[in-house]
This record gives structure tokens, sequence and C-alpha cells, in this order.
């Protein structure tokens, strides 16, 4: 019969994190099937108290977590656990963000040039590139599109107000100021929300299938990848689109948009004419170089600040995370491929739009309510949910993610249906 002999440990070890080291109580076993086995003792691990022996079970559970497996929980889920005035829009609270940011662009443009000042302007540059930034996300707030997905689940921006006419108004007053055009725009971000994830059909930062990354040229792979130019990428998206896919944001027959948007498009096109056109008379009246000072340099500080948050929001985590085709794919399943971020005290400048996977499984939540819906979704979100890195008053830390990720995300694999990041080893050297 064999003689189980416990040595004792103290409550200190007990209560160890079963992370850093196993838990285990020390014991020997006497074999009585020979003499020689009988003098054989080997060290065995016993069991641990049941409450630490759940806690060693949710250590191995965080070990063989996949990301890219069907979540146990579904949006109904999600949405249950977010308070009902999440959901609320108030029209003159999303307006008093509307008058700040505006007073806050005019002001500092006008202390700019009274200061006129080499000293100032480069501080001006970064201040105002931003708040074109701030305005940008609150023009993408307003976005108005309504579709129907599986289940009858309907998901819609309009999270400004829920007056279509108010939306379309502000918003092509606020993006059209910053050379945007607003229902090109919202039509192909319409497309990004509806196929978020999905490598074949998303239309922000998707992963290029091995195929059509090598019959790229190697000057434009080098462009992709290497910092600063994707960081500037933007303008050239609005005329041209991402690889592997044609036609223009600002043209109606472009395959973005259907043939019943076409009046959409020519209305924001000829919006974006006439800001151009303002810019052009404004420069020649004022001088290139004073309008290079007040809106070119903030213009593009603004780009490279909407391709930054933009790539972030999908790329760039520890763990890779998945892409998924066919079957595979659900809205569920590809908006949790999203991620949060932290900018410290840029959140507020920036509407808190790091705050973007609950955005973008319910778009049509204000963006003043996204803290506090994402609070309470966590608890049901559990592992697919993944915590952003505390930053400190300037978000630093996240040019290294945004480095990190330009180096090892170049393209998926041309088959499977849950596919990863792979890296060129060629693009690096």
């Amino acid at each position: 019969m064999a003689r189980l002999l416990l040595s004792s440990v103290s409550h200190h070890q007990s209560q160890s994190s079963c992370c850093s080291r196993p838990l285990s109580l020390s014991g020997r076993i006497a074999l009585p099937s020979s003499p020689a086995a009988r003098r054989l003792r080997l060290r065995v691990s016993v069991a641990a108290p049941t409450q630490v022996s759940s806690s060693a079970a949710d250590c191995n559970a965080d070990e063989v977590f996949d990301a890219g497996s069907p979540p146990p929980f579904g949006l109904a889920d999600i949405r249950a656990a977010i308070p009902k005035h999440c959901w609320v829009k108030d029209p003159w609270r999303s307006m008093s963000y509307v008058l700040r940011d505006v007073v806050v662009v005019l002001g500092l443009a006008a202390a700019a040039a009274r200061i006129d000042s080499w000293l100032v302007w480069p501080l001006y540059w970064a201040a105002q590139g931003t708040m074109f930034w701030a305005l940008f996300v609150l023009g993408h707030d307003w976005f108005v599109f309504f579709f129907f997905f599986f289940f009858s689940f309907i998901h819609g921006h309009g999270s400004f107000s829920n007056n279509p006419n108010l939306n379309s108004v502000v918003g092509h007053i606020l993006h059209s100021s910053i050379l945007v055009p607003y229902h090109g725009w919202r039509i192909s971000h319409r497309t990004h929300h509806q196929n978020h994830g999905n490598v074949d059909k998303d239309e922000s930062w998707h992963p290029l299938p091995e195929g059509l990354y090598r019959s790229l040229n190697s000057a434009t792979r080098m462009l992709r990848f290497s910092l600063p130019f994707p960081m500037l990428a933007y303008p050239f998206y609005l005329w041209s689109r991402s690889p592997g896919k044609s036609g223009s944001h600002f043209h109606p027959s472009s395959d973005l948009f259907q043939p019943n948007e076409s009046k959409d498009v020519l209305t924001s096109t000829a919006c974006w004419l006439a800001m151009a056109a303002l810019l052009a008379g404004l420069t020649f009246l004022m001088g290139p170089l004073q309008m290079l000072k007040l809106y070119f340099v903030p213009y593009w500080i603004f780009v490279m600040w909407l391709d930054f948050v933009t790539y972030l929001h999908h790329h760039g985590h520890d763990d890779k995370l998945p892409w998924y085709r066919g079957k595979e794919w659900s809205y569920l399943r590809g908006g949790l491929t999203t991620l949060d971020r932290d900018y410290g005290w840029i959140n507020n400048i920036h509407h808190d739009i790091g705050t973007h996977v609950i955005h973008h499984l319910f778009p049509q939540i204000p963006h003043y309510h996204l803290i506090e819906a994402t609070e309470a979704a966590k608890p049901v979100l559990g592992k697919y949910y993944k915590e952003p890195a505390k930053s400190g008053p300037f978000p630093l830390h996240l040019l290294g993610d945004l480095a990190r990720s330009l180096r090892r995300d170049h393209y998926v694999s041309d088959t499977g249906d849950v596919v990863y990041y792979q890296t060129d080893p060629n693009i690096n050297r």
C-alpha cells in the first residue's frame, strides 16, 4: 500500500501567485511492488486547496486563450450590459463640443497671426493640427447611416443627434473645412464598419493578401511600411484608395458608392471644391507663406494624427490579432479585433476616440458616453477586451507600438478563414 508523506508548507507559499511559480505540496510515495521499489522515493505535487486550483486554472486559461475563437457571448449580451442612458443623443451637448472646438481653432489662429513669432509657430502647428483632428472626430461622430445586419441588428453612427439634416449640415461644414469630402468618406467608413476585421471587404487599414503584397514594387512596399510615409497617406487614400482597390472618394462612379448615392457624393465634392477655392483665395490675399503657417502645416499635422490613431486602432498589440474571411467572419468577431488606446490628456481633446471597441460594435453611441459604456461592457467581453496601456501626459508609448507593427505586420496568407499578419524579413533590411 502506497504511503504518502507530506512536508509542511508555509501559509505565505499557499497564497503565492500561480503565475509566478507552481503552488505545490511536496511529498514522497513508497512503492510496495518490490524491496527496491519500496526504497524508491518519488517527489510528487499534491493538489492545492480548491480556491488555489481555480486560480491555477485561470492562469492556464490565460496561456491558451485564442482571440480568434468564437466568443461565448453575443451582441445582445453586450448591449444589455450598457446603461440605457448611454444610447441617448443630446444635440445641445453635442453642439457644445462643436462650439468649443471652433472657438479654440479660431482663437489659436488669431493669436498666432497676431504674435507672428517663429518661437510660437511650432507650438501653434502642434496645437492647431490636433484641433483639426478633433474637428474630424466630431464630424465622424455625425455620420448618418443605417444598415441591417444579421438577425436584424441595426447600426449607425448618427451619434450627434437623431436629426439627419442637422448631422449632414454640421458634418459638411466641419469636414469640408479640413478638406474631407463628407459623404464620400462617410460611405467608405460605413463600409469599414460593416466589414471590420474582414480581409477581403474591410476598407480602412486592412491587410494585404500575400499575392497582392508580392505584386507591389519595392518602392510601394517601402512607402507603405517605412515611417513617416504611412502617416501621410490619408489624402492619397481619398483620391485612389488602397492597393487592390480602385475608385475615388470624390467621384460618384467609384465602386465605393451605390447609384442612389451619386447626389450625396457630388454634394460633398462640391463642398470640398468650394473650400479649396476659399483657401486659394486666402492664399492670394494673405500670401502663400502666411497660409502655409496658418493652415497647411496644421493640416498635415492633422493628417498624421488621423493616420496614427486609425492605424493603431487595428494594429500594434503585443498579441497577434486575427483577421477573418468567409464563414469565420461575423460582425461581432470582426469588431473584437479593434483596440482601445490611451492618449493621456489628449483623450478629452479628441473626444475619447481611443475607446474604439465599443465604438465599432455600437457606433451610434455618442462619444461622451463611450467610456462609461466600455466600463459596463468589460465584464461581458472578458479576455476579448484588451486593456490599453496607460499613457503619460503625451502618448509617447504608442510610437513604439507603431514602429514595431510597421516592422512586422506586412501581409496575411492568401488562404485560410482565420489569418494573422506575417512578416517580410526583406523589407526591414
